[in-house]
């Protein structure tokens, strides 16, 4: 996707945020939608439940996000993803450099389990010795899953001719596009 070639909607209202764990696509979101006067809703919180289950109401709570008017949530999880596109006006594309992407998983990782930090129904991050030993860890997730936003993302503006993506690269980027977005 070719950079500044995109037209954003004049007031968007419904917007989602993309991008591989870690990199900063809640604190995006949570601004954007401050910016904009959007509520935000986390979608980890509604997911994940207790010991890390899946919430069986999932699905049905992202339904009724969705007819909102106004909303700001992450681009993820896949049973999601289609209910959210197909109402959302933007897609923030948060695609920064690996390396960067990494520094911020690692440092809110190592912050979260050294504070015992509560996430979500109670979860807190596995121990330390995980990080650097298991498959299913958050640091191999965002490796594994990196690339999987460069076919998600085109597909979606594909599919949903009314979706506008601006895709970011750089943190400069990220700065300089919040400044164009209208006052909510």
């Amino acid at each position: 996707m070719p950079r500044g070639e995109t037209v954003e909607p004049a007031e968007p209202g419904r917007v989602l945020v993309a991008g591989v764990t870690g990199v900063g696509k809640t604190t995006l979101a949570k601004t954007i939608a401050e910016a904009i006067g959007s509520p935000y809703v986390e979608l980890d919180a509604l997911y994940h439940g207790p010991q890390w289950s899946y919430r069986d109401s999932f699905l049905d709570e992202v339904a009724e996000i969705a007819t909102t008017d106004r909303w700001v949530t992450e681009w993820q999880y896949a049973s999601a993803r289609p209910i959210l596109a197909d109402r959302a006006q933007l897609l923030v594309w948060l695609d920064l450099p690996t390396p960067v992407m990494l520094w911020r998983l690692v440092r809110r990782t190592i912050r979260r389990r050294l504070r015992r930090e509560v996430l979500w129904n109670g979860n807190r991050e596995a121990p330390l010795w995980h990080f650097l030993t298991g498959r299913d860890h958050v640091l191999a997730w965002a490796l594994r899953s990196g690339r999987t936003y460069r076919e998600l993302v085109p597909q979606a503006a594909a599919a949903h001719p009314g979706l506008t993506v601006v895709r970011l690269r750089t943190q400069r980027e990220v700065d300089r596009w919040l400044r164009t977005l209208p006052a909510g």
